[in-house]
């Protein structure tokens, strides 16, 4: 049986926020920031969210995203994690509350699938395509299905509040540089820089231990 790894983005593959980076790229980033703050604290929802956004992204280009995502503090080892996944046959999908636009860079780097908010600049959201924590669960299990795996087939990275309804519903989940709520319902952390790192953490507390257990 293989092996569905899927990675949120904001905070675990990248520093940040892609809404903030934007944001900043077009000198929005103290509006933006405070409508951010503001859903963090509940006090704006996902649709809301991207309803004050949007205006603010009028006259993006794809040049202005392809530089905003160069210019990311990404953690080490992405490309180098998605390749190996690749090459044991394996899969890997990133599903992210951030927008398709700019998610969509990473299948450059070798995800199997992105999964993010199908959103524009200048262009009113609409609500069905807005990505929220429990959409991850319907991806997820729409990727399950797909793939023919089960659950116990699938591997979740997060590092925040948006992955806990995953983390719930899968038993193989990793926290990197997790808050406080998002390590508690993790199965196993990583602290790091370095994906690689993590991704072969869980692949020796999830894959390589397990195997060699059923093996004794």
């Amino acid at each position: 049986m293989s092996t569905l790894h899927i990675f949120d983005m904001d905070g675990t593959l990248v520093r940040g926020s892609a809404c903030l980076d934007i944001s900043r790229h077009l000198g929005q980033i103290e509006r933006v920031n405070e409508i951010e703050q503001a859903w963090s604290r509940g006090e704006v929802g996902h649709v809301a969210f991207y309803e004050l956004c949007l205006p603010l992204w009028e006259g993006l280009t794809e040049a202005d995203v392809d530089l905003v995502f160069a210019a990311g503090e990404w953690i080490a080892g992405v490309p180098a994690v998605f390749a190996d996944i690749a090459t044991r046959g394996e899969y890997s999908a990133v599903i992210t509350l951030s927008p398709q636009f700019y998610a969509d860079r990473l299948l450059a780097w070798g995800a199997g699938s992105v999964h993010g908010a199908e959103v524009y600049g200048g262009i009113p959201p609409i609500p069905e395509q807005v990505m929220t924590p429990e959409s991850k669960i319907d991806v997820a299990t729409a990727l399950m299905t797909r793939y023919d795996l089960g659950p116990d087939d699938v591997i979740a990275y997060g590092d925040s509040a948006s992955d806990i309804p995953l983390f719930e519903h899968l038993p193989k989940t990793v926290a990197i540089n997790g808050s406080d709520s998002a390590r508690s319902a993790a199965t196993i952390t990583y602290e790091g820089s370095d994906l690689r790192d993590a991704y072969a953490l869980a692949r020796e507390h999830f894959i390589e231990r397990p195997c060699a257990a059923a093996a004794d």
